[in-house]
Order: C-alpha cells, then structure tokens, then sequence
C-alpha cells in the first residue's frame, strides 16, 4: 500500500512560494530541499516532492526564480532567470528558515538537491552552511561552472574545498551538457579536497533523465535506479553511516567504449 502524505503550500520569508510534502504519520522526518529545474516550480518538482515524502522526508520545494516576471514562459521554456549564487544561498536560508518551528521537520537532519542548472547551488550552500548531504542530478559539472563571474563571484574548486558533508551525483553518459571527462573533473576536484562522495554514471541518459513529464529525455530504468541509490544514500547519511571524521569515496559509471560527447543531443 502506498504512503499517505499530506501537502500544503507555504510563502516563505521574502516572499518565496514553496511547496511542502510530508509523510501523513506523526512525528518528524528529515528535510529535503528541492530545488528545481530551468522551469522553475512546475509539476515535475512537486512530483519529486511528493515522492521524497512517500520515502519518509519533508521535502520543501520553493519556486526559487519566482521573481521572473512571466512565470507562464518560464514554466514553458521559453524564458530563463540566472540565479546569482549570492542569491540562491539567501534563498535557501529562507527556505529553512520557514521551516523553523514546522512540528513535522527534524533540521538537525537536511540535504539540499539540485537538478541542472541549480545543480551548483546545494554545494554553495553547503560551503556556508552546515548540512547533512548535497544531491545533485546532473548540473555542476559542466565547464561554465567553473568561470569566475559577477554571479559566480567565488572559484567553484574553492566552494567545494569548504564544503563538509557528503555529496550524491547522479550523471548520464549522454547528456549533451555534461561529458564524462566533465564529471571526472568534479570527481577530481571533490578527492583532491578529500570530500566525501557517491557517484553515479549512467549508460545511455541524455540530460534531463529523471523528468518524466519530458518522455524523450525520461529514461526509467535509469531514474529507478538512481533515485533508489539517492533515498539509500540519504537515509544512510541521516542515520550516521558517512562519519564526518572519515573519507569515503564511490564512482559507479557505465558508458559506450564509442562513446563521443560531441554526438550526445539535447531531448524533450
């Protein structure tokens, strides 16, 4: 039988619309914060919600690019909001902070995830403050990451030199996007600093793999299969399993020996 869960929708302080899924039982559950796609607060992300909580977390789900002025184009595609990193560390201290006093959210327990282009900003967080795990679905990888810019005022490989909790990636070997060669270089940057981590590579997920209201990019064999090592990862990492005092480190990966990043493309 499938969990209850209940909803509602909260404005956090700011004035940031989020959305709350949580376990219908009682008691308190570890948070998830979920930060969106391109697309900003669109079905796909409360869906994700919804599905942290039928695996036991509150998860909150702001619509952090709610100061675009056409929310309608930018749910279609066919607008964009550049989030400064500044703005999406403010963003999420507002994020956690709504939750303060919430009866059901245990915050000595949070991770923050981020798809595609907010795959960066759990890590900035992370970098100024503590949490207990980063996810991120394929974003924060590729080269434009790591420029140095009036929105990306700090060096990526430094913002991950201060990051002190474990971190999941969830990458596909034919996003077009992202390389593989482009994932060994976050995997580098994130070993040479000794953070922990677990990451996985998938054979044959273009970018985009786990959304599926996009049914030319979903691929459910490989979104099954992450989203299980994520829920695993993170309901290990909240019971103690990742020690801060130790390192460890899982790279998982699976591509073509033709495999050619210049003939992965872009799918909806």
């Amino acid at each position: 039988m499938a969990a209850q869960i209940r909803s509602e929708e909260i404005v956090c302080p700011g004035g940031m619309p989020a959305f709350i899924a949580r376990p219908e039982a009682a008691g308190t559950f570890p948070v998830v914060v979920l930060m969106h796609e391109r697309y900003g607060l669109v079905k796909h992300a409360t869906d994700l919600a919804r599905r942290c909580a039928a695996d036991g977390f509150l998860a909150l789900a702001p619509n952090f690019f709610y100061r675009h002025p056409d929310q309608k184009a930018l749910n279609a595609g066919n607008a964009r909001y550049d989030m400064t990193d500044p703005e999406s560390v403010q963003l999420l201290k507002a994020a956690l902070t709504a939750l303060e006093g919430h009866p059901a959210a245990d915050r000595s327990k949070v991770a923050v995830a981020g798809y595609c282009q907010t795959g960066r900003h759990p890590l900035l967080f992370a970098a100024e403050v503590p949490i207990q795990a980063v996810v991120v679905w394929y974003g924060a990888a590729a080269p434009r990451e790591w420029q140095v810019t009036p929105a990306q005022p700090r060096a990526f490989d430094d913002v991950i030199a201060r990051v002190q909790c474990p971190v999941f990636g969830a990458f596909g070997a034919a996003d077009h996007l992202i390389s593989v060669e482009d994932v060994r270089t976050l995997r580098t940057s994130l070993e040479t600093h000794k953070k922990s981590f677990d990451i996985r590579l998938y054979l044959g997920a273009p970018h985009g793999w786990l959304n599926d209201t996009m049914l030319g990019r979903y691929r459910k064999p490989q979104a099954d299969a992450a989203w299980g090592a994520q829920q695993a990862f993170l309901k290990d990492v909240f019971a103690g399993g990742w020690p801060a005092n130790q390192v460890r480190w899982r790279f998982q990966s699976e591509f073509g020996q033709d495999y050619d990043f210049s003939k992965n493309v872009r799918l909806e």
